[in-house]
Order: C-alpha cells, then sequence, then structure tokens
C-alpha cells in the first residue's frame, strides 16, 4: 500500500476537488464547532432539554467521521469510503432535523460541518467513480 500523499495524488480527482492543505484549514474550524456542539448537547440532555437518544446519533455520526480517514488511506478503498462518508452525512442530516426543534444554537454550530460533510460525500462519490 502507498502512503497517503503518494496514494491521494495517484488518484483522479475531479475538477473541484480543493488542494489538500483546504482539508485541514477545514478541519480545524469545523472540529472546534462540533466540539462545542457536543459539550452542550450532553448538557441540554442532562437537564432534559434535549432527547438523550441525539447524543447516541451524535456519537454514531463520530464514528464514522473518525472511521473514514482509516478507511481512506489505511484500506485505500474508495467503495467503502463512499459507503462510510454517506452514512457520516445521513447521520448528520437526521440530527440536525432532529435537533432544530431543541437547539437552534447547535443546529447552527454544525451547519459548517453539514456544508461540508455534503461537499465531502459529492467529493469522495466523484473519486470513487472515476477510480473504479
Amino acid at each position: 500500500m502507498d502512503t497517503y500523499p503518494v496514494y491521494y495524488d495517484a488518484l483522479i480527482k475531479p475538477f473541484f476537488a480543493p488542494p489538500t492543505f483546504v482539508f485541514g484549514i477545514a478541519w480545524g474550524i469545523i472540529y472546534p464547532l462540533i466540539f462545542i456542539s457536543f459539550i452542550y448537547l450532553v448538557f441540554l440532555a442532562y437537564k432534559k432539554r434535549a432527547p438523550r437518544y441525539l447524543v447516541w446519533v451524535f456519537l454514531l455520526n463520530m464514528l464514522g467521521n473518525i472511521s473514514f480517514t482509516p478507511v481512506q488511506f489505511g484500506l485505500q478503498n474508495n467503495i467503502l469510503s463512499a459507503i462510510v462518508i454517506l452514512f457520516v452525512l445521513i447521520t448528520l442530516l437526521y440530527f440536525e432535523i432532529k435537533i432544530w426543534k431543541h437547539s437552534k444554537i447547535i443546529f447552527w454550530l454544525m451547519m459548517p460541518y453539514l456544508l461540508w460533510g455534503a461537499f465531502a460525500t459529492i467529493l469522495q462519490i466523484t473519486i470513487t467513480l472515476l477510480n473504479l
């Protein structure tokens, strides 16, 4: 297996694929927002102002999020990566729909993650199709 830079550079990417440094910038902004959202969600669930099952949805989403990189660059499996990122997007969309009624703050804090997640899903599916 190739190292991450060699593997990623060798992939055929669509015209809209950003330079690799953009990923670091995006996640450097998104992860602190996710962390703040999670802490506030746990607080709201503890105070019974948000359903506890949303904490589990959030954690499932994070499990998918964290597993993407090892699947993509460790296993170097684009099809499985596309499945993982679809799972991330679906759980995130579900979370956003459900959290709206309980916390507009969390909803808006998670919006950059949703937008980046949607873009990343389109990017990964496109990369997968281009590299079949």
